[in-house]
Parts: structure tokens; sequence; C-alpha cells
């Protein structure tokens, strides 16, 4: 396997991990078996620590096919708690309100995700890596500040409901690059009269990339130990 030529490992991130810890891994491994201080690894798109599933690690020269990747169609299932809101709209942070669900149907629910599929007007959350001039949102909103955040224009393809009770439903979630699945609670929950905040989210598609065909931090890392790799010509061998 030719590293440094490229090559894209699909790795199914596990909850808690940063996107930036599943690249430390793998570049601390290759440049270990490289025997250098540097080697190019990124990835093709983010996912909050919060959630889990597809994520495209890009070594060497495939790393030129990042934008590319992330161009791809999304695919996520995503839980949300009605009844509550939160800063983050996830729970990163502490509920900051409650309301009713006693009002909640499954009939409102399907007829109000509709409202939601096609092309929509989304304001990325304050606890993001959108920049506002020039600063990170989240770091602005970690102290107490509010970023004055303009609305993205998105596409939502299929929005489907999973699974329905009063208090959490589950939806699967076709959609564009750059859509903010908490985002989407925020606005559901408002659109429901409940309030939402994300409370799973799991990445099962990006482009082709299928979550069964990832495999597990656990098994990548083995299988990059393992691998027999290509080296330079300059260095004339091939080491296991």
């Amino acid at each position: 396997m030719d590293f440094l030529a490229g090559h894209t490992l699909l790795i199914d991130k596990p909850l808690g991990w940063t996107s930036f810890d599943v690249v430390k891994r793998v570049r601390g491994i290759l440049t270990r078996r490289y025997g250098v201080k540097r080697f190019k690894v990124g990835h093709a798109g983010t996912l909050d620590p919060l959630a889990t599933g597809v994520m495209l690690v890009c070594t060497g020269r495939a790393t030129k096919e990042i934008d590319t990747l992330q161009a791809g169609v999304k695919e996520y299932v995503a839980t949300m708690a009605l009844g509550a809101t939160t800063p983050s709209f996830d729970l990163e942070t502490e509920i900051d309100a409650t309301y009713p669900t006693g009002h909640i149907t499954r009939t409102l629910v399907e007829e109000t995700l509709k409202r939601f599929t096609g092309s929509i007007e989304q304001i990325p959350p304050a606890f993001s890596a959108v920049k506002v001039d020039g600063k990170r949102a989240y770091k602005m909103a970690r102290k107490g500040q509010t970023p004055d955040l303009k609305p993205k224009t998105l596409q939502i393809d299929e929005l489907q409901l999973l699974d329905f009770k009063p208090e959490e439903i589950t939806v699967r979630v076709l959609c564009s690059k750059g859509t903010y699945i908490r985002a989407l609670a925020r606005d559901i929950g408002l659109a429901l009269g409940s309030g939402a905040h994300l409370s799973a989210l799991r990445r099962t598609r990006v482009g082709k990339a299928l979550i069964d065909d990832c495999m597990t931090v656990d098994n990548a890392i083995q299988w990059l130990r393992d691998v027999e790799i290509e080296f330079p010509d300059d260095q004339n061998q091939t080491k296991k």
C-alpha cells in the first residue's frame, strides 16, 4: 500500500472522539512506519465529538480529493429530544428551557418534516466552527457572546421519520454539504412548538461511502500497523 501516493480510509468514528483525534492516530502510525516527522493526512467532513459514523480519512496525495469528497451527499440518522432546548442544540450544554409535548402527534411531526424538505435557509449554531469577523463562532458563544450568523441555503433531499414518541423522534436525513443537523433539530422543535435538541447522531453515508464499508478505529489502527507499505524509490525498499 502506497500511502504517500494516496489512500482513503473509511472509518466509523466513535462517540467522544473529535475528527482530529482520528486523523492524529492515523498520522502517528504512518509517520512511525515511514520513519518521517511529517505525513499529510486529512479528513473529508468534520463530525462533532457527540456524533458517530462515516469519516473519510485521506493520506498523501489523496488529500487533494478532500474538497470533492466533502461535496458528496450526506446521510444521517438523528434522534431529537422534544420538549427541551440547549444553547448548543445538542447534549454539549445543559437544558436551558422546557416546553409541553402533549400536543405532539405522529401526524403533526410528519407534516412538519415536509416543510424542511427541498431548498431551505438555515442559520448555523452559535456553537459551531463558522467564522464571524475572523473568529470561530463557538469561541464567542463560550464567552457568552452572540455571534452574528447569517442564514445559508441548503438542500434537504429526504427527511424520513423512522421512530416516533411524543418526547423523542428519530429521523433519516439526506442532505447537502454544510447542513447542521443540530440546527435542523432546533428548527423542527420551533416548528412543532415544543423545542428540541439533538440527543444522538450517526452519519451513515458520505457520497458513495456507506457505514457498512467502514472499519472501527481499532481495526483501522491494526490494519495500518500490519499492511505492507511501499516506500519511495529512493529508499529502495518495501517494509511490512
